[in-house]
Parts: C-alpha cells; sequence; structure tokens
C-alpha cells in the first residue's frame, strides 16, 4: 500500500490526508445531533410537559431524515461536489438547533428534528464518501476514521452540554452548539473537493473485489445488498434505542449523579456512561475497518 500512495504526486499525497482531517472534523461537529440529544429530552420535557414519547419523535424524525435521503444527497454529491453539499449541511444544522432553542411547541420541535437529519445525513453521507473515493487502497481505514468522529466525536462535549444545560438551560446550549458546530462545518467544507484522475490511487486487488460496477437500480436486486441492510437497520436500532434512552433511563433508576471513578477519572454515572460509550463507540469503527483492509470485509 505504502508503493501505492508513493505513486502519487506529492501534492496529492498531502491532499488526501487533508480531505480526510477536514472530513474527520466534519463528522465530530454533527455527532451531537445524534449522541447529544439525550440529555435534553428531560429538561424539554420538564419546561413544556410534552411527555417523553412525544419528544422522542423528534429523534425518530432525525433518524429517519438522517439516513434515508442521503441517496438523494449523494446524487447532489456527483453533480455538484463535495464542498457545496457539506457547506448545505452545516448551514442547515445550525439552523436546526437554533430553531430547537426556540421550539415552543412539538410541530416546531419536529421540523427542527427534520431539518437536523437532512444536515447531519448531508455532511455524513459525503465525508464518508468523499473519504473512499481518495483512499480507494485504503477503503476500510478511511471509512472508520471518518466514522469515528461522528462515532467518538460527542465524546469531548458531553460535559460542556450538561454543564451548560445546567448553568444556562438547554434553549442556549441548542443554539450555542449549534451556531458552533455549524460554523466549523461551513468553514471545513471549503477544502473539501473530489479527487482528479491521477490524484487518488487506484482501488488495491489484495481483496476480493467483484470487476462489474454496480448501478443503483441493478444493487436493489441483489440478495447480498438486503443482507447487509437488514444488518445494518438491526445493529443500528439497537444502538440508537441506548443513545435516545440513556439519560432519561439513568434519571429513572437514580443514578444519573452518582459519583463513580473510572481510570483515574472521577464524575458522575450519567457523564461516565456518555464518554465512555462515545470513546469506544469511536474507537472501534477505524481499529475494524483497518482489520477490514488486511483479512477482507467478510472475515472481519
Amino acid at each position: 500500500m505504502a508503493s501505492t500512495e508513493g505513486a502519487l504526486p506529492a501534492t496529492a499525497r498531502v491532499n488526501r490526508w487533508v480531505q480526510l482531517v477536514a472530513g474527520v472534523i466534519c463528522m465530530v461537529m454533527i455527532a451531537n445531533l445524534q449522541y447529544g440529544w439525550t440529555y435534553f429530552v428531560d429538561p424539554i420535557d420538564a419546561k413544556f410537559h410534552w411527555g417523553r414519547t412525544s419528544i422522542q419523535v423528534a429523534f425518530t424524525i432525525f433518524v429517519a431524515t438522517e439516513t434515508w435521503l442521503v441517496p438523494i444527497e449523494g446524487w447532489f454529491v456527483d453533480r455538484f461536489g463535495p464542498r457545496i453539499v457539506v457547506m448545505f449541511g452545516g448551514i442547515v444544522v445550525a439552523i436546526a438547533w437554533t430553531l430547537n432553542s426556540y421550539a415552543s411547541t412539538l410541530p416546531m420541535l419536529y421540523l427542527a428534528a427534520t431539518l437536523s437529519g437532512v444536515g447531519a445525513g448531508a455532511v455524513y453521507g459525503t465525508c464518508v464518501g468523499n473519504a473512499l473515493k481518495w483512499f480507494a487502497d485504503r477503503r476500510g481505514l478511511a471509512a472508520g476514521l471518518t466514522a469515528a468522529g461522528f462515532g467518538a466525536g460527542a465524546a469531548a462535549t458531553v460535559v460542556p452540554i450538561i454543564t451548560v444545560i445546567r448553568t444556562y438551560g438547554y434553549d442556549r446550549a441548542f443554539l450555542w452548539f449549534g451556531l458552533g458546530q455549524g460554523l466549523v462545518i461551513l468553514v471545513l467544507s471549503q477544502f473539501l473537493k473530489a479527487p482528479r484522475p491521477g490524484e487518488a490511487p487506484p482501488p488495491t486487488r489484495k481483496l476480493g473485489q467483484g470487476a462489474h460496477d454496480f448501478r443503483p437500480m441493478e444493487m436493489l436486486r441483489t440478495p447480498l445488498f438486503w443482507v447487509l441492510y437488514v444488518m445494518f437497520v438491526l445493529v443500528a436500532a439497537s444502538g440508537l434505542v441506548v443513545t435516545a434512552q440513556v439519560a432519561p433511563i439513568a434519571r429513572d433508576y437514580k443514578i444519573a449523579g452518582l459519583p463513580v471513578n473510572f481510570l483515574f477519572i472521577s464524575s458522575t454515572v450519567l457523564v461516565m456512561a456518555g464518554i465512555v460509550d462515545n470513546i469506544l463507540n469511536g474507537l472501534a469503527r477505524p481499529t475494524f475497518g483497518w482489520l477490514s483492509d488486511q483479512i477482507g470485509r467478510e472475515n472481519t
């Protein structure tokens, strides 16, 4: 693999790592939309008394729009490039969390969730796809590192978000973090671009890979696609249940504020659970991505 990268021009070797780093940071900036939501549920309910079930419908809407619209967003990437789509995503993310800070009705909360999903999906799908184009020789590692930004990105902001919610209110947390995250994405999107011919190495032949390039409708007619799709749904569904409900569960069992010491760090159960979960969620992605480059996707 080193020789494959060494055959590239020096500027291309540097630029593809710039693309990867920019994409990872953009993913970090959207991580709170999914993994930070749980900390807002009870504060919203305490203010408006809508009930957790009604509030969590917003999370369902977010997940649906974050995932199901990605093929459409990918269509726009193919035609306008990653910079435009990620820039759009950053703007929409900022608008969405700003709306959350002012939402006084459930329909307004649901509208904000819809926009959050659209923005997050635009950033997520584009950054992963762009990384794969630049790192065709290390697809597993590139996808894993990029996805790690999303998985582990929220770990660093667990304490700040909870602190802002407690000190200034959940509405300020939505506003400040939403604008900050959106601004960072907006800036970094300017560095993103798809590789031109000769700027990225060809796919490695070390791993088995079919020679036929399937069209979207052809892909939908293959049993393998549906096997993979069901696998992803099963894994994601169980993980998202925990992601959305961990804070309410901890509060219901009266353990959220209990002190805990782990790896010489003192904190509360809820904060520590959020940090550990996000870190391990993130670390597993590049680890198994790299492993899949070595032994194959199926074996991994």
